[in-house]
């Protein structure tokens, strides 16, 4: 066998582990079942593929997230480490020859979702393969207390039953002790052993500032830190303003969301990644698997959902050990915004089952039927059918996800559909006076063999790339040919797909979850409740804060947080000296109070404090512009 540091070195180009690794590495080659809490950026998926590629056979890994798949299996490729990833839209003959590739052709990594451990055949083929660890990520998705419960992740314990001998690892970067203790029992753990690396980052200062002008505030940020950020934002149409204003501002900015197609996606990514582009604006679609070691700040223009995803996404700040930020910008509307967003529009059981309902009317699925039908949907278009709340059905068709009822996966797709209605003999006489699409209506005709039989799926990248010209051309001369009726032409786009993953039986499946519903529901009123606490504690250290919710305790003050900044400042800066610079500055001329935080060496509530006191004293006074002035001048 080799030795882990070996296998670190040949794939990895490494030559020492991050903190506690190489425990868990050895905890896991001694066959024991292993607990791992590691913070963001702490290294969880080479603590499963080293101790994996060490020893014979295959591991198979449990994600919930296919996007999260896909990109761990395309780094173990580039590697020459051979792994698949089982996701959806795999017809039943391609799955069974994956599965007979992962027993007879020297697979290393399986990855799949827990949804597939209910198929007979995945059940029935892992049972024949030789498997060396079976690897549990993002496991707190297995609580009912986590972050992300998805019932289906029960289904793993199916695992230990087709593969008694073989010992689990569970990983996660987000858990409380309640959530760690429910992992531990749910994965059926015999004398686990637990690894926890403490949540401190002493070297990420965790900032709250509360700013009316928010813009004002992000481009002070910015400007001092002129180095790769990301901005959350609330929603796809503010990435793109938010990305446009930093632009007209001279900042170089790229945005990024779920709606966004995946060439889009690659695009900002590798812009943001390759330091094309400064800023990234992006919703909480953005920075699963995303490792940039030089982020020096996160900002959330918007409160997050929870402290857990806060943490995660405040976590890729910093990777590097030099000085970070993670920053939130709150004021008044905030907390009214927070609940509108994430506690009003949490769909009831009665509403989830008219979603259901209705989806299976938008796709008609027939009652009893369904089961494995993927259809592509274009979530809008499903709202404005049956005049639905977009936020509320989105999160309805979240939960149907969770619990394993649909599947619900975000792509961008264009669905073109074409039918040629007219004889050969008219088509070729129409194109002898339209010679410019000659070549177009021929590629399109070699392509696709039955186009005047019935309506047919074609591929308009394709048809450009063998017409050489650009795909706009393609649909110009298909809009052409549509109205010269030689075609029926459909064109729609979609952002989504949905496989069903049990038969319709409308009531009756909601009614089986509804008890989970419920307690989601409840679970999501105590995150928010967190978020809110924590942005208007300004007593207690913010690190500590975060870092208590986690289950940590004796922790001392981070010294760097927007509290300890505070605190520091209060006690060493006498406020005479502060009312004299303000005095000194206004002497030449009238100056707002942005003006007097940029040319003063003193924080925004240390001069705000002061000009309340200079103007009680009329030392001071406003004009009519709200700039301050002299009272004598």
């Amino acid at each position: 066998m080799q030795h882990p540091i070996n296998i670190l070195e040949r794939y990895w180009k490494f030559t020492s582990f991050k903190p506690l690794q190489e425990d868990i590495i050895n905890s896991v080659l001694k066959g024991e079942d292993t607990f791992a809490l590691l913070p963001t950026g702490g290294g969880k998926s080479i603590c499963f593929q080293i101790p994996a590629l060490a020893k014979d056979g295959i591991c198979i890994v449990i994600s919930p997230l296919v996007a999260l798949m896909k990109n761990q299996v395309q780094a173990l490729q580039d590697k020459g480490i051979k792994a698949m990833a089982l996701t959806s839209g795999i017809s039943y003959s391609q799955l069974d020859t994956m599965l007979d590739n992962c027993i007879y052709g020297n697979y290393k990594f399986l990855y799949l979702s827990p949804e597939r451990l209910q198929q007979d055949i995945v059940q029935e083929r892992i049972r024949q393969m030789n498997v060396n660890l079976i690897a549990i990520d993002e496991a707190h998705c297995i609580s009912q207390w986590g972050n992300d419960f998805r019932p289906s992740y029960k289904n793993i314990v199916k695992l230990r039953e087709i593969q008694p001998t073989v010992n689990v690892i569970a990983l996660t970067a987000s858990a409380t002790p309640e959530v760690v203790d429910d992992i531990i029992k749910e994965l059926d753990f015999i004398s686990p052993k637990c690894f926890k690396q403490s949540f401190v980052r002493s070297n990420l200062a965790y900032m709250v500032f509360h700013e009316e002008d928010k813009y004002y505030k992000l481009e002070a940020i910015l400007k001092k830190n002129p180095a790769p950020s990301i901005i959350y934002v609330r929603n796809r149409r503010a990435t793109l303003e938010i990305s446009s204003f930093l632009e007209s501002k001279g900042y170089s900015s790229i945005y990024y969301h779920g709606g966004l197609s995946h060439a889009e996606k690659d695009n900002a990514l590798e812009s943001w990644m390759q330091n094309r582009k400064q800023i990234m604006v992006a919703t909480n679609a953005f920075g699963m698997g995303i490792d940039k070691p030089d982020v020096k700040t996160v900002i959330h223009l918007n409160l997050p959902e929870s402290m857990e995803s806060y943490f995660q996404e405040a976590g890729r700040a910093g990777r590097n050990g030099n000085k970070a930020f993670a920053v939130i910008l709150k004021n008044n509307s905030d907390e009214l915004l927070v609940k509108n967003q994430f506690l009003k529009v949490l769909p009831s059981v009665s509403f989830i089952k008219t979603i259901y309902r209705k989806l299976s009317s938008y796709f008609q699925v027939s009652y009893g039927e369904g089961v494995d039908n993927v259809f592509d949907f274009n979530f809008n278009t499903f709202c404005k059918t049956y005049k639905f709340n977009t936020i509320l059905a989105y999160n309805a068709l979240l939960l149907l996800d969770r619990t394993s009822v649909i599947s619900l996966s975000k792509q961008f797709n264009q669905r073109t559909l074409v039918h040629f209605i007219v004889s050969n003999t008219a088509l070729f006489s129409y194109l002898e006076t339209h010679k410019d699409s000659n070549t177009i209506v021929k590629s399109i005709l070699r392509t696709y063999g039955g186009i005047f039989e019935q309506e047919t799926k074609i591929n308009t990248n394709l048809i450009a790339d063998k017409a050489s010209v650009k795909e706009e051309a393609v649909f110009a001369v298909l809009h052409q040919l549509e109205k010269a009726e030689i075609i029926t032409l459909k064109n729609s786009k979609t952002d989504a797909q949905i496989t069903y993953l049990e038969p319709r039986e409308d009531d009756k499946t909601i009614n089986r979850i509804s008890t989970i519903i419920k307690q989601q529901n409840t679970l999501k009123e105590k995150q928010v409740l967190s978020i809110l606490n924590y942005i208007n504690n300004d007593d207690l250290c913010k690190s500590i804060q975060l870092l208590s919710y986690f289950g940590e305790q004796d922790i001392d003050a981070c010294g760097i947080c927007s509290v300890c900044i505070q605190r520091k400042g209060s006690k060493t800066v006498d406020s005479k000296v502060i009312k004299q610079s303000i005095i000194k500055a206004l002497e030449n001329g009238d100056l707002s109070s942005r003006s007097l935080l940029e040319q003063l060496d003193y924080s925004e509530n240390q001069i705000n404090n002061t000009i309340k006191e200079l103007l009680e004293l009329r030392i001071i006074s406003i004009t009519k512009t709200n700039t301050y002035k002299l009272a004598h001048i």
